[in-house]
């Protein structure tokens, strides 16, 4: 009876959070999440003021609220297999154990980040209703292509040997997020202000293409938002 009494309370915590989630008022929630992952965790990583476990941290809880963004079982299975596969493979590579799988890891945070990105996408754009929230969402969606970008740089230096050049000094760990969404950043906002640079065919294409987006995604955004709030 007591087992019976403690799968309803989960159930119902599940469903609450799941429910809240699916609510506007998460994309403020995600909004601050978001702000400091791009705007404040380089600098703390970059002047050594944060543990890696803490950063680690920070981006399974991303990951973990990409699982309560849809009600839908297909997407609630993919985003809790990513989730479980992202989180074995960080606890391994923490662990004392002499296996590490650190590219396997990277590129299921990359798979991770899309999924997130699409679920945002959806739930954006999930009814016809404008507000200031929907313009949050946005936003949103326009910070995890900074940090899916800074994830396909890293991908594209690990499997290559080199990705962007210029005044860095890369370690291959966590430590260098720091100088990959930096990058992604100036390349998804156009800036270029050329004291790093992508130094290979796959690199270079990656920035023309996160520089694309950039100018590209707001015009299409804001025709949408528009369009629905007239209509």
């Amino acid at each position: 009876m007591k087992e019976f009494a403690k799968r309803i309370r989960f159930k119902r915590l599940a469903n609450d959070f799941t429910d809240y989630w699916l609510t506007d008022a998460s994309f403020g929630l995600l909004l601050l999440i978001l702000l400091f992952t791009v705007f404040v965790l380089p600098i703390l990583i970059d002047y050594g003021h944060i543990d890696m476990v803490f950063v680690n941290l920070v981006f399974l809880f991303l990951f973990f609220t990409g699982i309560w963004s849809s009600r839908k079982r297909l997407l609630i299975f993919l985003t809790s297999a990513l989730f479980i596969s992202q989180l074995t493979l960080r606890v391994l590579r923490f662990s004392d154990l002499p296996v590490q799988f650190y590219l396997t890891e990277r590129i299921v945070g990359i798979a991770n980040m899309m999924v997130f990105i699409f679920l945002n996408i959806r739930l954006l754009f999930r009814d016809r209703e404008v507000n200031l929230y929907r313009v949050v969402g946005a936003i949103n969606v326009y910070l995890c292509m900074a940090i899916l970008g800074a994830f396909v740089f890293e991908i594209i230096n690990l499997t290559v040997g080199s990705s962007i050049s210029g005044a860095l000094n890369l370690q291959g760990l966590d430590e260098d997020f720091s100088e990959y969404i930096y990058f992604s950043l100036v390349s998804l906002t156009t800036v270029g202000f050329g004291d790093y640079y992508p130094v290979n065919v796959m690199s270079k294409m990656l920035s023309v293409f996160m520089s694309t987006v950039g100018i590209l995604y707001p015009a299409v955004v804001i025709a949408k938002l528009v369009s629905e709030s007239k209509s």
